[in-house]
C-alpha cells in the first residue's frame, strides 16, 4: 500500500489480488453452505414424504457443518470488511453475503423443523393432502436452487425469477391453510393436522428466504434493491 501525489493511501497490485482470492474463497464457501442447505431440504424432503427415519438425524448432523459455515463466513465478512477497507462495488458483495447467508441458515433451521415434525406424524396415516403439499415442497426447493444457481453465475435474470415463482408458493400456502383449518367432523387427534401446519408455514418461509437469496444477488450485480 502506498501514497499518491495527493497523500491518499492506494492499494498496491499485490494487495488487490490477494483479496480477490480472499473473496473468491469466500464466495465458494457460501456455495458449499447453499449446497448443505440444498442437501438438508431434500432430506427434510425423503423424511416427510417417504418416511425416511434416517433423514432427521443426518439433517441434525449436517446442520452443525452449516452453522459452522455461517460462523466462519460472517466472521469473513467482517474481517474483510474492517481490514481491507473495500470500494464500494467490493462492500456491497460483502455486506449482500452477510445477508444471504442468514436466510440460508434460516432455510437450514427449518429443514431441521421438517426433519423433526416427520417424526411425529410417522406414527399416523399418511395424513390428507400430503400429495398437494409435496406439490409445494418441490416448488419451494426449486425456488432455492435457482436462486442458488443464481449466485453462482451472479445472474441477475434468474435471481429476479425466483420472486415470481414465490407468488405460487404463497397461493399454496392460503388454499392448503383452508382446507386443513376448515376440516370437519374429525375423528381421533387433532396433531397431525396442526404439524401439517406448520409444515406448510415453515415452507412458505423457507420460500421467502430463497426470494430473498434471488434479491441480494440482484443487488450484488445491480446496485438496485
Amino acid at each position: 500500500m502506498s501514497k499518491n501525489a495527493g497523500g491518499k493511501l492506494e492499494v498496491s497490485g499485490s494487495t488487490r489480488t490477494q483479496f480477490e482470492r480472499q473473496i473468491k474463497r469466500l464466495q465458494r464457501d457460501v456455495l458449499r453452505m447453499g449446497a448443505l442447505v440444498e442437501n438438508s431440504f431434500w432430506l427434510a424432503r425423503q423424511a416427510l414424504f417417504e418416511r425416511d427415519l434416517e433423514a432427521p438425524s443426518q439433517i441434525t448432523a449436517q446442520e452443525k457443518h452449516i452453522d459452522h459455515l455461517y460462523r466462519k463466513i460472517e466472521q469473513d465478512c467482517v474481517t474483510l470488511i474492517a481490514l481491507q477497507s473495500p470500494v464500494a462495488q467490493d462492500l456491497r458483495l460483502l455486506s449482500a453475503l452477510m445477508q444471504l447467508v442468514r436466510d440460508l441458515e434460516r432455510i437450514g433451521d427449518y429443514a431441521e423443523d421438517l426433519g423433526e415434525i416427520a417424526l411425529q406424524l410417522f406414527p399416523y396415516p399418511t395424513p390428507s393432502y400430503m400429495n398437494q403439499i409435496r406439490l409445494m415442497c418441490d416448488r419451494c426447493r426449486a425456488m432455492l436452487a435457482l436462486s442458488l444457481a443464481a449466485l453462482s453465475d451472479l445472474d441477475v435474470d434468474s435471481g429476479l425469477a425466483v420472486k415470481v415463482r414465490d407468488d405460487a408458493v404463497d397461493l399454496d400456502y392460503k388454499t392448503l391453510y383452508q382446507l386443513l383449518a376448515q376440516q370437519r367432523d374429525i375423528q381421533g387427534v387433532v396433531e397431525p393436522i396442526v404439524l401439517l401446519v406448520l409444515v406448510i408455514r415453515y415452507l412458505e418461509r423457507m420460500a421467502d428466504h430463497a426470494t430473498n437469496i434471488g434479491k441480494r444477488v440482484a443487488y450484488i450485480v445491480t446496485g438496485k434493491r
